[in-house]
């Protein structure tokens, strides 16, 4: 099954263009911050009990004052969006599914899949884990689970998730089709704990610098990270980029662990402070492996949280080097309060601040729907594609330049600002994301014509021809996709991107993804041209 926290730059987009394009730069960051994006959830268990507990809690633990007096005949949800927006109440399947995704691992079987027309077909399966341990295979069709047929049905992916998780020990029967073969096997497969890194990938852009990168911060990713650098360093790694764009945030523990990496001893990484909350700090140990290389971090403006803390921290002790454009501005710190029921509690109990005493939470003043439009905004006000980015929240005596006064401060402003790049964005283009047919085409058409092997001896020089790209069209044609063709060969260099792209995934996992997308990646080559 797929983890909530890993990019998917192909995921359906939704309405106007606008709105599209400030998705496609990361609104499921969102997602690891409690939010609701699909539409706003009224919550069953709105019961006066659970409603009294939740504001004794907020009475008790809350970053600021509040008249819970003003609250008590509200809903659950109003309640927490009349606070700020990023305390959450978590139903208890989604307080299962958030601690799961940050603990880095969970229980059942252990592959990834997509449902491609009416067929599921195995995308990826954990290493070592169960389905992998069972002999199921990428490319494997799963034409039933136990007694019920999932091929032909069209069924709904959150009912295909509940069939592959469940407690270590239980079995679930899976009736394949290999590829090439004509008659399906069965096979029985014991769920167990399936361990999954917070590394999405780790390799080498050049024979000096490594790339590492990191989409959420969960129980092991200091660990985690630390195993993939060592190799890097084995490699010859002398500088390092370190990719945490669109990474959400998580565990602050995670955020200082990783910053203490880079660090020498006695370094004020972060410290947090709250009406109910004493000021803690946070310091380097001096046990940080990865001290000596040079070192950019990249972000952008989806890169919250977590994210924010490890970079403000390097940039305010002049450690590395900032690239990108300006973070999201998450400066609240979280904690969950568990239910009996399942359910939990995210309150905000803390606001954390970089070592030079930085706030860097954005205003959320003008309510919790403007909160989450704000991304939009700065896409609209032209701050993302601007060839000047706005200042951040440096205190004014040390501001290089004025803020402009159509940029909402907040968040990490980067050293160097690279801006987002929306040539080939268009009708057409947003049309394919939505239909999800780059995917379908990939999986369908090219996985079969292009295999592992060839790929992996390809690496560096794989690249689709305007034949390819034909075919492409014809495709579409095929599946009676009726799409503007001028506008569709304005986007060939971004489709042809896109299809790369997850044709590296597909055979060689994460890494090629990345691989592919950032060959021509502007904030990378900024980023290396900055570590000379």
């Amino acid at each position: 099954m797929k983890r909530n926290t890993r990019i998917n730059l192909l995921i359906s987009l939704s309405y106007s263009l606008v709105l599209i394009l400030g998705m496609f730069m990361g609104y499921k960051f969102l997602k690891d911050q409690g939010y609701v994006l699909e539409k706003r959830t009224k919550y069953a268990d709105n019961n006066p009990e659970k409603v009294d507990e939740i504001l004794h809690i907020i009475n008790g633990n809350y970053v600021d004052d509040v008249d819970t007096e003003k609250l008590a005949n509200l809903p659950i949800d109003s309640v927490l969006h009349r606070l700020d927006p990023h305390s959450s109440y978590l139903p208890p399947t989604k307080a299962l599914a958030l601690a799961e995704d940050l603990e880095g691992n969970f229980e059942g079987i252990g592959v990834e899949y997509y449902i491609l027309k009416d067929t599921l077909l195995v995308t990826n399966v954990v290493k070592d884990g169960p389905a992998w341990q069972s002999g199921i295979q990428k490319g494997d069709k799963i034409l039933k689970v136990d007694t019920m047929t999932i091929s032909g049905r069209n069924l709904p992916r959150e009912k295909m998730t509940g069939r592959f998780k469940g407690r270590r020990g239980t079995s679930v029967k899976l009736t394949l089709l290999h590829p090439g073969n004509l008659l399906p096997s069965t096979v029985m497969v014991t769920r167990g704990s399936v361990r999954l890194s917070s590394i999405d990938a780790a390799y080498m852009l050049n024979p000096e610098t490594g790339y590492v990168r990191i989409s959420k911060f969960g129980a092991q990713t200091d660990q985690d990270f630390a195993d993939a650098a060592r190799m890097l360093r084995s490699r010859g790694m002398r500088k390092l980029v370190l990719d945490l764009r669109d990474n959400g945030g998580g565990y602050l523990m995670a955020a200082t662990g990783l910053a203490d990496q880079f660090l020498p001893e006695n370094k004020l990484i972060v410290y947090t402070e709250g009406r109910h909350e004493p000021r803690t700090e946070y310091f380097s140990t001096g046990t940080g492996e990865f001290t000596r290389e040079k070192l950019a971090v990249l972000i952008n403006e989806n890169s919250a949280s977590a994210s924010e803390i490890v970079a403000g921290a390097i940039q305010d002790l002049k450690r590395g080097v900032i690239v990108g454009r300006r973070s999201f501005g998450k400066g609240l710190v979280q904690e969950q309060f568990p239910f009996n029921d399942g359910s939990a509690l995210n309150l905000t109990i803390a606001r954390y601040y970089t070592p030079s005493g930085r706030s860097i939470q954005k205003s959320y003043r003008k309510g919790f729907n403007a909160y989450r439009h704000e991304v939009e905004d700065r896409l609209n006000s032209g701050e993302l594609t601007d060839d000047v980015s706005a200042n951040d929240s440096l205190p004014k005596a040390t501001m290089q330049v004025p803020i402009p006064k159509r940029f909402m401060p907040g968040g990490i402003l980067p050293d160097v600002f690279v801006k987002l790049d929306t040539s080939g964005y268009n009708q057409a283009y947003v049309a394919l994301l939505n239909k999800k047919i780059i995917t379908d085409y990939v999986l369908e058409v090219l996985a079969n014509r292009y295999n592992k092997a060839y790929v992996e001896q390809n690496l560096d020089t794989f690249s689709l021809n305007d034949a390819e790209f034909k075919d492409f069209v014809r495709y579409l044609q095929k599946n009676k996709l009726k799409l503007d063709i001028t506008q569709l060969y304005n986007a060939k260099s971004l489709i042809c991107n896109d299809l790369k792209a997850l044709l590296f995934r597909y055979h060689l996992g994460d890494s090629g993804y990345y691989r592919a997308m950032n060959a021509n990646d502007n904030v990378i080559k900024q980023a290396m041209a900055n570590l000379q």
